[in-house]
């Protein structure tokens, strides 16, 4: 995996003085693991979540059980209250979620295989980006990190 996007990151929190959390599902941690691999990252990292399962998404994130029975917990919906919800909790400037299908099984027609949202919430928005990615279990999910990894460094920047 691309470490430059995490370096990068990194100098540009500690600049201006701000935290970032993370809350992820489908890559399972594989982004904090990149954060933290960046030394002297426990000046701006504050935390992460790994909520995978609906329960947890609403119970640790403040995911909307309402939000989560209309679209699901692979939509641009619950990503965005996932970063907010984990913003609030870490109670950092920055927070970034994840939620996807990473494979081989669960996807549908209208929700493939490879689905992933990504959004990044600050105290003034919350953007979200829908990615499709290809190839097996792992590959999407390292996929779905840097992807991640380079939206929050262009969403800070």
């Amino acid at each position: 995996m691309n470490k430059n996007s995490a370096k990068k990151i990194g100098v540009f929190l500690c600049k201006r003085q701000a935290a970032l959390s993370v809350a992820e599902s489908c890559t399972g941690g594989l982004i904090g693991h990149e954060i933290t691999n960046v030394p002297g990252s426990s000046d701006y990292f504050t935390g992460g979540v790994i909520a995978y399962s609906n329960a947890a998404k609403a119970k640790l994130l403040g995911v909307k059980k309402n939000t989560l029975a209309k679209y699901g917990a692979v939509s641009a919906q619950a990503a965005k209250e996932m970063a907010e919800g984990c913003r609030r909790v870490f109670k950092s400037n920055y927070a970034v979620a994840v939620t996807g299908i990473a494979g081989p099984s669960g996807g549908t027609k209208e929700k493939p295989t490879g689905l992933v949202y990504i959004a990044v919430a600050d105290k003034k928005s919350t953007v979200c980006r829908k990615f499709i990615f290809a190839g097996p279990r792992l590959r999407v999910k390292q996929q779905a990190c840097e992807k991640t990894l380079q939206f929050l460094l262009e969403y800070i920047r």
